[in-house]
């Protein structure tokens, strides 16, 4: 009797866990990628979002503290961004919908899967940007202006 109690919670747990991945499915190494950033240092990924997305310190501490993970803070700011949508607005859709996944949130707010705009969220340009404050969605953001490599 013990080991069927011990073999039906393994397995609960098993489908919780499958559930999880199968909703985030689309975004799950992106969201999982946020997860461990933050992990690492829970104060710098948030200076990090908020100067990257353009936020308030309040603002971020809110986001984090709405949802499940990290990485869904962070999701929540890039629909918002895709969809010029405020902030606001998508974590009432990720509070209504987060069971289903970020596919579906983003559908609902608007981005057709397939689309540009869908591809474009499944892309991490928060860590494929720099790690200082206020480097984010600057007018400067990409652009060179020192030699570097090939720029001779």
């Amino acid at each position: 009797m013990k080991i069927l109690s011990i073999v039906l919670i393994v397995a609960v747990a098993f489908l919780f866990v499958a559930a999880q991945v199968s909703a985030d499915s689309e975004f799950g190494s992106l969201i999982t990628s946020m997860d461990v950033q933050a992990e690492a240092n829970m104060a710098d990924f948030q200076v990090r979002l908020g100067g990257y997305f353009g936020a308030s310190t309040s603002q971020v501490e809110t986001i984090i503290r709405s949802v499940d993970r990290p990485g869904d803070a962070y999701m929540c700011f890039r629909v918002a961004e895709i969809t010029k949508k405020p902030v606001d607005i998508v974590l009432r859709e990720y509070k209504a919908n987060k069971g289903k996944g970020w596919g579906v949130i983003a559908k609902n707010l608007g981005i057709k899967p397939g689309s540009k705009e869908f591809h474009e969220l499944k892309k991490n340009k928060f860590s494929s940007a720099a790690s200082g404050v206020g480097e984010g969605k600057g007018k400067d953001k990409g652009k060179s202006k020192g030699k570097g490599k090939d720029k001779d």
